[in-house]
């Protein structure tokens, strides 16, 4: 589990493609102890496990599922990605809760300065775009951002100095991919009351009443 809250860059190393799937070795461009086997890093916006570590470098295994969900299979050698290390219990929680499984790709379709910040309207699918709300939370390439607006095509976002500073993502043009998070509880959410729903419609269907027994000739 993730915050979404970046704690520095990394640049792409090596890439080793085979079977349909990658093998990425990233140097982080910050101070980044403590880093073990078998832990998790989101590398942006995607919980990859660490499988080996070499003159400050990791490497991460990237299977195909994963491939077919983000934008990992499209990175370049030397380019800067957004590393995240997993939340720690004691940890403050900056951002907002992230899995680090991503929903699917969005496409950048605006960028403009508005005053300070920069403004970004990102494209989505609408099987991703219905799980987001206005002022709610959104992972764009690992980053915690609060939605604007949003529309059944996408959404809206700002990106403040400080975030700009810390992370890839003004690095992006429009047209570019980035990975996308919606917020997890939304899903959940519609996932319990689709099972309410079911269960109802079950009970409704399987309820003895006049109705049934006439059709069945148990009636008068």
């Amino acid at each position: 589990m993730f915050t979404g809250l970046i704690e520095g860059k990394g640049r792409v190393r090596e890439i080793n493609r085979a079977q349909g799937e990658i093998r990425l070795t990233i140097l982080p461009l910050f101070e980044m102890i403590d880093c073990r086997l078998g832990e998790s890093i989101s590398v942006n916006g995607v919980c990859l496990t660490v499988s080996s570590l070499k003159q400050g470098a990791f490497t991460a295994d990237v299977s195909g599922e994963t491939l077919s969900r983000s934008t990992l299979g499209r990175l370049k050698q030397d380019e800067v990605v957004n590393l995240e290390r997993a939340l720690r219990i004691m940890d403050r929680l900056g951002g907002h809760l992230v899995s680090g499984h991503v929903d699917g790709i969005g496409k950048i379709l605006k960028k403009e300065q508005v005053g300070g910040s920069t403004r970004l309207e990102i494209g989505l699918e609408p099987a991703v775009a219905r799980y987001t709300i206005e002022k709610g939370s959104i992972a764009v390439d690992g980053i915690s951002l609060t939605i604007n607006r949003c529309h059944e095509k996408g959404f809206e976002v700002n990106i403040i100095p400080q975030t700009a500073g810390e992370t890839n993502i003004l690095g992006k043009k429009v047209g570019d991919l980035v990975n996308i998070e919606t917020d997890l509880i939304g899903k959940y959410v519609e996932k319990f009351l689709q099972n309410v729903k079911n269960t109802k419609r079950r009970r409704e269907s399987s309820a003895i009443d006049m109705d049934l027994l006439n059709r069945h000739g148990f009636g008068e």
